[in-house]
């Protein structure tokens, strides 16, 4: 078997707006692994300035990788631990390899077109305006569940249209979840919390900063609204730290970026720990390529979670791949009459 690399850069229809800064291009990799006649394809999404394994040696761990893949899948999942993503490709490329369509990894009546993912509608940040339109096309779309993020422009003006959502529609109507993306000061998380709590709010992300593990313990026992832990998973890759971790802060749910916490292996440890100690869970993209995102979808089905996922990044890009993805009616579908269009082999 032999195996190659390649890099490529999405490029944002629009620039979009977080805590962290306006992202307007998105840099990946994708897997190549060629075996007699059949082929499979992997996408290592890096996120650079959020992934753990965003460090100076990873293009030279995606060439190690290839030099050595003949060697046992398990020791190089093992050899690349402090590379989630990398993880994740490799997990990837072997599935797509072994399957008999290689865009199809876990067949399900989701990929048979006889069921859909419910998923969240994203709200960007920008101005007042732009925020206050994209809220308006996510209604107006069909989704019951939106999630805007938060933390980047003034407090109030995130409240005033938080609370115009609100008088138009009640929580029964519309989900509401928030991601601040550890933008809160630990000095006023609690009372921004409370603020929010008075909007039927499902849930924050992140509210501070990762690391902090005792203040986010006292936040989470004292929050009015539940958080969710997302950045905080960054990194903690045994399963010790990660039991450690979830039954210290005890928080009310966890988001999984498979990119980021080491793939479909490291995505079930972290479900398997969460639901042991009674917290939710569900699964977010992390700006992969429409390669990507079809995997963690077809996963993600296969978990059969009743939340609403955050698997709608697809239309994100100019220089996508043509895909069976469609969203519609605030929920993945995948249409198999539709056809691939990936030209990068």
């Amino acid at each position: 078997m032999k195996a190659s690399y390649r890099k490529y850069i999405l490029n944002f229809k629009q620039a979009s707006g977080t805590s962290r800064g306006v992202l307007k291009t998105k840099e990946t990799w994708f897997l190549f692994l060629n075996s007699e006649e059949k082929k499979g394809i992997g996408e290592c999404g890096i996120f650079r300035g959020l992934s753990i394994d965003d460090r100076p040696d990873y293009e030279e761990k995606l060439q190690w990788l290839c030099n050595n893949i003949h060697l046992d899948f398990n020791f190089l999942l093992n050899e690349l631990m402090e590379f989630p993503s990398i993880q994740f490709g490799l997990e990837m490329a072997f599935k797509s390899l072994k399957s008999s369509n290689p865009f199809e990894l876990y067949p399900s009546k989701f990929t048979q077109s006889k069921d859909s993912i419910r998923i969240n509608g994203l709200i960007w940040m920008g101005s007042e305006a732009f925020m206050k339109q994209q809220i308006q096309e996510k209604i107006e779309a069909g989704f019951h569940c939106i999630k805007m993020k938060i933390g980047a422009i003034d407090f109030q003006t995130e409240i005033n249209l938080l609370k115009s959502i609100r008088k138009e529609f009640t929580s029964k109507d519309i989900e509401l979840r928030v991601d601040a993306n550890g933008a809160f000061s630990t000095s006023e998380a609690l009372e921004k919390l409370k603020i929010l709590s008075e909007l039927d709010i499902h849930s924050i992300e992140q509210p501070i900063k990762q690391g902090q593990v005792e203040v986010m313990t006292k936040l989470c026992l004292e929050t009015p609204l539940p958080i969710a832990l997302d950045e905080e998973l960054i990194g903690v890759f045994s399963v010790a730290e990660k039991q450690k971790l979830l039954q210290t802060i005890k928080p009310q749910y966890i988001i999984l970026k498979p990119s980021l916490v080491g793939g479909f292996n490291g995505t079930d440890e972290w479900i398997e720990i969460a639901e042991q100690n009674q917290i939710g869970w569900w699964i977010t993209s992390a700006l992969e390529s429409n390669v990507g995102l079809n995997a963690i979808a077809q996963y993600t089905y296969t978990k059969q979670s009743k939340l609403p996922q955050g698997l709608g990044t697809g239309g994100l890009f100019t220089n996508n791949f043509d895909c069976p993805l469609q969203v519609k009616n605030g929920t993945l579908q995948y249409h198999n009459d539709l056809n691939w269009n990936f030209n990068l082999v």
